[in-house]
């Protein structure tokens, strides 16, 4: 089989695809050394094993990958060879660009937009686990080599449709790899975890859902069967929790608090402290302030 190495701007192939930044089938017949270096990818890679054992790092991990085996590079993320080497095999990868971190699958899908950010949710926080068998995706890469080589009636479409396809086994197999893995009180403390690290994240029940690897009905009906509460009460619990302890501090500005634990405005954070702890974070404060002038 021929090889085949595809480029944005020198390869006619994807003129009508500026999001395909790179298409390639390789197949290396040698050890090759210092050829496949580590550094940070300025897009989106995925790369599927079709031969061979590879010895890869994928952000600060090393990972040994064999065929059958999918690795999803996120922009930023170092990536290359084990001490920069290419090992023996053959590979199929694709490289698309993206307009930002955030947004991964660009304007091109033909997924509902609903749907692209579901997707990139679930990548984006789980990127530590984007290595996966998924034999399936041999067929979709040679059916784009074929698509892309050809140019036959409808391909754009058929592209299109192939790479939406590529994303959506991947994140379905990473969900069920992650439910085969995790028990859900290991996973709820992990999110738990998470959340109080990042409690100024605008954080939706689809990101925590796709945190937790799980779809969002079914998140939702574990987190109230663990907690007795919905996932964004359950946040906003962790959010005033958190606000008690800085509301101790007196030199902390209550605006700056309300800031730093995800509330848009003081005026929300205010109302929502008052509702659930009966004073408002000024009322708070100054009891709080009296009580410890007090004591001995």
């Amino acid at each position: 089989m021929n090889q085949l190495l595809l480029q944005q701007d020198t390869s006619k192939e994807l003129a009508d695809f500026a999001h395909i930044k790179e298409f390639a089938y390789k197949k290396n017949t040698t050890i090759q050394l210092n050829s496949f270096n580590v550094g940070p990818m300025d897009c989106i890679g995925i790369y599927y094993v079709l031969e061979g054992k590879h010895n890869w790092v994928i952000g600060a991990t090393e990972h040994t990958l064999y065929p059958g085996d999918i690795a999803v590079i996120l922009p930023g993320e170092n990536f290359g060879g084990k001490n920069n080497i290419l090992n023996i095999g053959s590979l199929m990868w694709v490289k698309l660009n993206v307009q930002n971190h955030r947004q991964l699958i660009g304007d091109w899908s033909q997924l509902s937009k609903k749907e692209r950010n579901a997707l990139e949710q679930i990548l984006s926080v789980n990127k530590d686990l984007l290595v996966l068998n998924i034999k399936e995706a041999q067929s979709l890469f040679f059916d784009l080599k074929y698509e892309l080589q050809n140019a036959e009636v409808g391909f754009c479409t058929r592209i299109t449709q192939l790479l939406d396809h590529l994303f959506i086994i991947i994140c379905r197999q990473l969900i069920r790899q992650n439910h085969s893995r995790r028990d859900f009180p290991t996973t709820f403390l992990r999110l738990e975890q998470t959340l109080r690290q990042n409690l100024a994240r605008q954080w939706t029940v689809e990101e925590m859902a796709a945190f937790a690897g799980m779809g969002t009905t079914a998140f939702t009906e574990k987190v109230k069967n663990y907690s007795g509460f919905s996932p964004l009460n359950y946040l906003i619990n962790l959010r005033i929790t958190e606000a008690i302890k800085l509301l101790k501090r007196n030199e902390v500005n209550v605006t700056d608090i309300a800031l730093a634990i995800g509330f848009y405005s003081s005026q929300h954070f205010s109302t929502t402290f008052k509702k659930l702890t009966g004073y408002t974070p000024s009322e708070f404060r100054k009891n709080n302030i009296q009580t410890n002038n007090l004591q001995p």
